[in-house]
């Protein structure tokens, strides 16, 4: 695989060139057929299709394969789809790091928006604090690389990440199943259906009680009575679902669901020794040290209501109302030594609400989506960055605290439109835009306390918040004197983002497809502002696709996708910031403007009734076009050159019921965690996956055995960057005076044992 364009060029060249087989039908369901391709159902343009007919590059995962994979997390999901970063986050386990062709968002602070967008049956996630989504009574996972601008607007410059959940069938289920596995892992998942008014009104549930040790443990702690677990798992799960079949013409569903994890916050590992403490790097990457308390806590709860009516045979209207909130208090020891050098109190709290009408039209020779769009959405936190051993060192103060706290609210409404049209039998067109009106709001309350500060009283035991709004000493401008820098701001931001594409059936079974598509991540302000600044522009990108989808005949299918992208207005800490690794001064400013080009490529080739492979391949060539950053820009956060997927599955039939064996190896090159150091980089690892299915004669009971990361690699998703860096190449303390280089680590090997019955 020699990395070049050219290469990717003659590949989808001479796939072009060859011919097709017979056409075979598209259903309306996913559905497996011996020994022959499976026919997928997308809703990646918000209408179901054949996924060998839609002119975009989308992986979609369903339910059996995410079963047979043991796939239970959503971040596992980066595995099998090209140029893709799914990762969680440092210091929690339940925020997430999403990065689709080197677009994404890296910081998960208030008032930064993703570049991804992740939907829950259509419903926007605004935040990343608890995006990491256990898969629970899930239909499929669908994965849209590229802007999503016409149809999904703001916020999906990388792509789309779909969680679409089962529609109930009507009859009465139930399945429970239960887990035990390695680190004393002990889950227990329940969904089920009861008919209610038979052909008429269904409610479904699920829950799932998900637990597991920590794969390390805090080896110090500076606070008595602490849970010393690290990288633990403690979280409950429900949803239920009506639908409401009113008649042969309308569809009414309603859904509620919520979260909560109280695992442990997640220590990093110290990668440089402490200046200031004797403390060891410890052996384990797992294992960690605090001066904070390791409680943690991520709550979420959402309702959505979907009307569907057929006004006719040719339109489908759909509405679909949506309000999610979050809460979450966390604890981020940025040094992770049991000392006060540099701790991070902080609560984030988001709740937003939605409003979409929808149109679907198809006639004879064209069709249509339409849609108004209603976003209203407030995202506000406090942060409490403390550096204590400073604060006493240096002023012989009890402490000290930068204490920053804010709000921003956004409220958006967006229209929407995409037709394709039919211009020959083989040749079709589609012609699409979205027109997006944002208005947002921000404060920022930021200041120096010389006292340690937390956000709540018994944060830590003994602490008690003075009454009323503590007022620090305001770094930047404070004409008022009330420790507010000259705000609230407000600004209004408009966009036009179009989508244009062109797509020819060369032979029954064979797409080519091209396309123009742009998006944008929402402006914003900063919300950890020291000045008085004005709001930065949303970042463009660009891109443009060319494509073949093809099934060569009943067994073998290639889809491959070209791309070029031009990611411009890139929000970063710009000019006019210092550019030493203990300036407390922050400048939020578009400076960057980056580009990248590369393949993505996925094969499907069914061997006989029994055996299937899968290979998937990703290549990203980026390059830097404008660098006013400050420190500069060096490359691509968290995006390899290069992604692999090898996996085959193979059945085997038996008196007792079927086996299913599904073995997978996945390849990541290197990649940086941030895109101005190269002090935390990760090398190229690959994962090893195997599992086995039984599923018995009956098809009521079933058991699983899934061993992940087989070889024990371990590899970064995350870190902490502050050590400055001398002339010579010598490293300097950075903010709070030590050398705080800290990384987080993805799960090491696990093995674990499913066992189910349904009904």
């Amino acid at each position: 695989m020699k990395k070049t364009p050219q290469l990717a060029l003659c590949a989808l060249a001479v796939s072009a060139a060859l011919t097709i087989g017979t056409q075979v039908q598209a259903q309306e369901t996913q559905q497996v057929r011996e020994g022959k391709l499976e026919r997928i159902q997308v809703t990646a343009r918000k209408k179901s299709e054949n996924l060998q007919e839609v002119p975009i590059a989308v992986t979609s995962i369903g339910a059996k394969e995410l079963s047979e994979k043991g796939i239970s997390v959503i971040t596992e999901i980066q595995q099998f789809s090209p140029n893709t970063t799914l990762q969680t986050s440092r210091g929690t386990n339940s925020t997430l790091t999403a990065f689709i062709r080197g677009v994404g968002q890296q910081d998960p602070l208030w008032g930064y928006e993703p570049g991804v967008g992740i939907y829950i049956d259509d419903v926007y996630m605004a935040r990343p604090q608890g995006a990491v989504l256990d898969l629970i009574d899930v239909e499929r996972i669908e994965v849209l690389r590229g802007p999503q601008g016409t149809l999904y607007g703001k916020n999906t410059i990388g792509g789309a990440i779909k969680y679409v959940t089962k529609e109930m069938s009507g009859g009465t289920e139930f399945n429970a199943e239960a887990t035990v596995g390695s680190y004393a892992q002990r889950d227990v998942k329940l969904t089920g259906q009861l008919p209610v008014i038979d052909d008429k009104l269904y409610v479904g549930f699920g829950f799932a009680d998900l637990n597991r040790d920590g794969f390390g443990e805090f080896l110090q702690s500076a606070l008595p009575n602490q849970d010393r677990e690290n990288y633990n798992k403690d979280l409950w799960a429900a949803r239920v679902d009506v639908e409401f079949r009113a008649s042969d013409d309308l569809f009414v569903k309603f859904n509620w669901d919520k979260t909560r994890d109280t695992s442990n916050a997640k220590g990093g590992y110290r990668l440089l020794p402490s200046l200031l403490t004797n403390a060891p790097v410890p052996d384990s990457v797992y294992d960690s040290y605090t001066s904070l308390p390791t409680s943690n806590l991520v709550e979420l709860e959402g309702y959505s209501l979907m009307l569907r009516y057929n006004y006719s045979d040719a339109m489908e209207l759909k509405y679909i109302a949506s309000y999610r909130e979050s809460y979450s208090p966390t604890n981020i020891d940025f040094d992770n030594t049991a000392l006060d050098i540099f701790d991070v109190p902080a609560e984030y709290s988001d709740d937003n609400s939605t409003h979409e009408l929808q149109m679907n039209y198809t006639g004879d020779r064209f069709n249509v989506v339409s849609g108004l769009y209603l976003y209203d959405g407030e995202s506000c936190g406090n942060f409490d960055a403390i550096l204590g051993f400073l604060g006493r060192a240096a002023f012989g103060t009890p402490g000290l605290t930068r204490e920053v706290t804010g709000c921003n609210n956004s409220e958006s409404w967006a229209i929407y439109s995409q037709a394709t049209f039919q211009v020959t039998d083989d040749l079709s067109m589609t012609v699409g835009g979205r027109y997006t009106d944002e208005d947002k709001t921000a404060i920022v309350n930021n200041g120096l306390v010389f006292a340690n500060v937390y956000p709540q009283s018994n944060w830590i035991p003994g602490y008690t918040r003075p009454d009323g709004q503590l007022v620090p000493t305001v770094l930047g401008a404070d004409a008022n004197g009330d420790g507010v820098l000259d705000g609230p701001k407000t600004e209004n931001w408009t966009r036009f983002t179009p989508r244009l594409g062109i797509e020819y059936q060369a032979a029954d079974n064979m797409m080519l497809f091209a396309s123009f598509s742009q998006g944008f991540k929402s402006g914003t302000f900063n919300p950890r502002a020291t000045i008085n600044e004005e709001g930065v522009n949303p970042e463009i990108v660009d891109t443009y696709e060319a494509g073949i989808k093809a099934d060569w005949n009943d067994n073998f299918r290639t889809n491959v996708t070209l791309f070029a992208l031009d990611h411009k207005d890139r929000q970063y800490v710009g000019i006019g910031a210092g550019n030493s690794a203990t300036d407390l001064q922050q400048v939020l400013r578009n400076v960057a403007e980056t580009s990248a080009t590369g393949i993505e490529a996925e094969a499907t080739y069914v061997a006989s009734d029994y055996l299937t492979f899968n290979v998937s391949y990703g290549y990203i060539n980026g390059k830097i076009e404008k660098n006013n950053s400050i420190p500069p820009l060096i490359g691509l956060a968290n995006t390899p050159e290069q992604t692999i997927n090898l996996s085959a599955n193979y059945v085997i039939e038996s008196d007792i019921g079927d086996f299913t064996i599904n073995a997978g190896y996945y390849h990541r090159g290197d990649y940086l965690l941030f895109e101005t150091s190269t002090l935390l980089e990760q090398d190229a690892y690959g994962l090893v996956n195997v599992s086995i299915n039984w599923q018995s004669v009956e098809g009521d009971w079933y058991a699983s055995l899934h061993g992940k990361n087989l070889t024990d690699e371990e590899y970064l998703v995350g870190g902490y960057d502050f050590v400055g860096v001398a002339d010579d190449g010598s490293l300097l303390p950075g903010l709070g005076g030590d050398l705080t280089l800290i990384g987080y680590y993805g799960d090491p090997r696990t093995v674990h044992l499913t066992v189910g019955y349904r009904f």
